[in-house]
């Protein structure tokens, strides 16, 4: 019976793709043609997620194969040992892309790829997987994008000394970065230090959310109220050091450009009373201000050193002198918006980062939502979101240069192949907040790229395979590819 279902679904989708290469689909206006000449169209991944091979090849683990093994962390109890396994079907990826018409792929490099151990001996097999997946890329036209660090640490280093919560990580990480500059740096020119910090403080130290768990009240110990805190310090640093060493060593004779990957969803006022104005402009503060106010200016918001007060840490002189600055580039990735308000009450005694926040989250306005939810707890559809998170890093921090990194949406993971290629949502998801971006950069805003989260569906963190963002669907048992009606969306505005 099983085979039967399987081989309708094939049909249907023969039948889908069939359409898809004879027609058309609504592009809203947009087209290759109505963007700045040199605007980049790429898709995004990161290695945890699509490689597989994580307990062979000479990888060393991270704290995410450590994390998935808990018994409960993952829907399932699923791995990403395996995942999508693009670390042996990295061509065929590739090969999807340049047929829809895309112009770049942003992937990260497994630190602990490279060295199993965090530092020390190399891992050659690893190192040879980033040359052949880069040199494929561009014999393909697509231009590799890098990302240094994506939630993976190596295990070794937080068994070790704690890792982030360590000031020796700095060199740890400026070292593997100039491990992949000089390695890479030949052939790769766009460069990014890591992707979303603010993530891997504040799900990793402040709630126990994401790997390593940690948090006041984990088995695993923790301070809520210090260790985002600490480990945001750490992070920021050993950006500004890598960038430190491109730009000493490398960027003269490569001529590549580095920057770092923010998150950033839009937080809009509940209403238009003071208290909710307040409270939207502290969740901006707290969220990407805490890691671009000292890359643009040199120190934390005052905002957060106002409630943080000594629990935040300060940069020295030198250290303001090195972070600010430390950008040639700004990745935003942008998702969702959310209504904020003010709280009459919170309490005098710091409980952890998101409570220092002191606001409230809000989905509806008078009983109507923000905007539909995709297949995430956390995604409301609200395209809007998109034009004032791009035309705030604009008016706020002096109009830097800025590549949208991530934007996507998901839909069920244990959704059906036919249903999954059939994927109407996404493709009203992407066109109307792509439109948003465009009204942006027509108003002004220097934005040179966009990335679409992601190409493949694939292991979303503590998601596990409940999750498909991918503009392909993937048979999680075959592991076989079907690009869904969104990448030939891309196809017809990319052929523009």
């Amino acid at each position: 019976m099983r085979q039967l279902i399987l081989s309708l679904a094939l049909l249907a989708l023969s039948l889908g793709y069939a359409r898809a290469k004879q027609s058309s689909y609504d592009t809203g206006g947009l087209s290759r043609a109505s963007f700045p000449k040199g605007f980049v169209f790429g898709t995004a991944a990161s290695a945890y997620q699509v490689e597989g091979m994580a307990l062979k090849g000479g990888r060393g683990p991270s704290i995410w194969d450590s994390f998935v093994k808990i018994p409960g962390n993952i829907p399932n109890n699923a791995t990403a040992d395996v995942t999508v396994d693009e670390y042996h079907r990295y061509k065929e990826d590739v090969d999807i892309m340049k047929k829809m018409g895309f112009d770049a792929y942003r992937f990260s490099i497994s630190w602990s790829r490279i060295f199993p151990k965090g530092a020390g001996e190399v891992n050659l097999e690893g190192v040879e997987y980033y040359n052949n997946l880069i040199n494929y890329s561009l014999k393909q036209g697509i231009i590799p994008y890098a990302n240094l660090y994506h939630y993976d640490l190596p295990l070794a280093l937080h068994e070790e000394y704690l890792g982030w919560l360590n000031p020796k990580i700095i060199q740890a990480f400026a070292d593997f970065a100039e491990f992949c500059f000089k390695t890479y740096g030949d052939r790769v020119k766009n460069w990014f230090t890591m992707n979303e910090p603010r993530c891997v403080a504040a799900l990793g130290y402040d709630n126990g959310f994401h790997a390593p768990g940690r948090c006041t009240d984990c088995a695993t110990g923790g301070n809520s109220t210090t260790e985002p805190y600490t480990v945001a310090h750490h992070l920021i640093l050993s950006h500004a050091a890598a960038v430190k060493v491109y730009r000493d060593k490398y960027k003269h004779m490569q001529k590549g450009k580095i920057g770092i990957l923010l998150d950033f969803g839009w937080y809009e006022p509940l209403t238009n009373s003071n208290a909710d104005q307040a409270a939207a402009q502290r969740a901006r503060d707290f969220h990407i201000g805490w890691f671009l106010h000292p890359i643009i200016y040199g120190r934390y918001p005052y905002a957060m050193q106002d409630i943080v007060k000594d629990r935040l840490p300060r940069f020295s002189n030198e250290e303001a002198k090195i972070v600010k600055g430390s950008i040639d580039y700004l990745g935003i990735n942008h998702y969702t918006s959310y209504y904020m308000k003010g709280l009459s009450k919170y309490s005098e005694n710091p409980v952890g980062y998101q409570d220092d926040w002191h606001v409230g989250f809000a989905f509806d306005r008078n009983g109507v939502p923000i905007g539909p939810r995709a297949n995430s707890y956390w995604l409301y559809i609200v395209p809007w979101g998109m034009h004032k998170v791009v035309e705030y890093v604009k008016e706020n921090y002096g109009n830097p240069t800025v590549i949208i990194s991530e934007n996507g949406m998901d839909q069920p993971g244990n959704i059906s192949l036919a249903e999954g290629v059939n994927d109407t949502t996404r493709i009203d998801y992407y066109r109307s907040y792509i439109q948003e971006l465009k009204k942006a950069i027509d108003e002004g805003a220097k934005v040179i790229g966009y990335f679409a989260w992601s190409l493949l569906d694939n292991f979303e963190w503590r998601l596990g395979y409940t999750s498909r963002f991918g503009i392909v669907y993937v048979d999680y048992e075959t592991l076989n590819r079907y690009p869904k009606n969104s990448a030939y969306w891309f196809r017809d505005v990319l052929k523009k």
